[in-house]
């Protein structure tokens, strides 16, 4: 365990360091500002949107009354971080062409109507993902309950 936290430790720094290359290289320096409160405002929403909504989803499916299996939280808790990371990339297309763009060829599509699709198919695929996997462990169960016998 110690020689693969140092190895991921080890990757992180790398990575890290790489990153800030890549910033110095490539970035001009009038734009740090841009980036730095891009930078604040992913960890605000992340830390006062996305985070909070998880944990509420995961209390909400916990208490619905009967044991909920914990891989069955964490794939609705995954498919509400996909929805929300997605939402975060759709929300600005839906407030500027409420604004109305200059062009109209920029922001062409029903981007609240994609966003509300896309919801959808997150919930039915979830929904699938769930099913299925109960219907697998009920399966495992009784074939491990046959095998006793």
């Amino acid at each position: 365990m110690r020689v693969t936290r140092g190895v991921l430790l080890a990757l992180g720094v790398a990575l890290i360091g790489l990153g800030g290359f890549v910033l110095v290289d490539t970035v001009s320096p009038t734009r740090y500002t841009g980036l730095l409160i891009w930078l604040i405002g992913s960890v605000i929403v992340h830390d006062a949107v996305i985070a909070p909504i998880v944990v509420g989803v995961g209390l909400v499916v916990r208490r619905t009354g009967r044991r909920v299996p914990a891989a069955v939280i964490v794939m609705v808790q995954s498919a509400v971080v996909v929805g929300a990371i997605l939402s975060l990339i759709v929300v600005p297309e839906i407030v500027a062409k409420a604004k109305g763009p200059r062009n109209d060829t920029v922001l062409p599509f029903d981007y609240a109507g994609r966003l509300g699709a896309m919801w959808l198919v997150i919930a039915v695929i979830t929904a699938a993902v769930v099913a299925g996997y109960l219907v697998w462990t009920r399966r495992q169960k009784v074939r491990e309950s046959t095998d006793q016998v």
